[in-house]
């Protein structure tokens, strides 16, 4: 009975904090990140896949690989690795951002959608690795790449 009693405290204590970590996580709708991640654009295709490509090796990604037929862009931000687990622990944890951005056209316009996941990856002894890879769902960051992309679509465009 005394078990019981100490026992219920603590599960109400741990569903109440789960339940006020949940509801402050953001949630968002396919449609609100789809709104999110892209913008369309008056220009020609070709104008606005180069500047996407050089938008991000302007903020420091590495172009994978581009197909201006497809429209798929896929760019890689350095690696960034904890050195001080690396030394005390024996653990390896490296974090890098991903992103991938599709240009194609609609109509007269050109739509362009981003989207960056940061990548953690971690490796133990014996080989072991674990990874975990998590959607960025901050306006910001799309805000400043799109902000650029416009700038580098009116250089261009200014040019012809």
């Amino acid at each position: 009975m005394i078990k019981k009693i100490i026992f219920l405290p603590l599960i109400l204590l741990f569903t109440s904090s789960c339940q006020m970590n949940m509801s402050q996580k953001q949630i968002l709708t396919p449609l609100e990140i789809q709104s999110l991640q892209s913008r369309e654009y008056e220009e020609d295709m070709k104008i606005v896949f180069s500047s996407v490509v050089s938008v991000f090796q302007d903020i420091g990604y590495t172009i994978s690989s581009a197909d201006s037929l497809s429209g798929l862009i896929v760019a890689e931000s350095t690696a960034d690795s904890d050195f001080a687990s690396k030394f005390w622990l024996g653990i390896t944890n490296v974090s890098q951002t991903k992103a991938n951005a599709f240009v194609e056209t609609i109509g007269s316009m050109t739509k362009v959608r981003i989207n960056f996941v940061t990548s953690n990856e971690q490796s133990f002894g014996y080989g072991q690795t674990d990874r975990k890879d998590v959607q960025i769902l901050d306006a910001e960051p799309y805000r400043l790449a799109f902000e650029k992309i416009e700038n580098a679509i009116f250089v261009r465009s200014s040019a012809n």
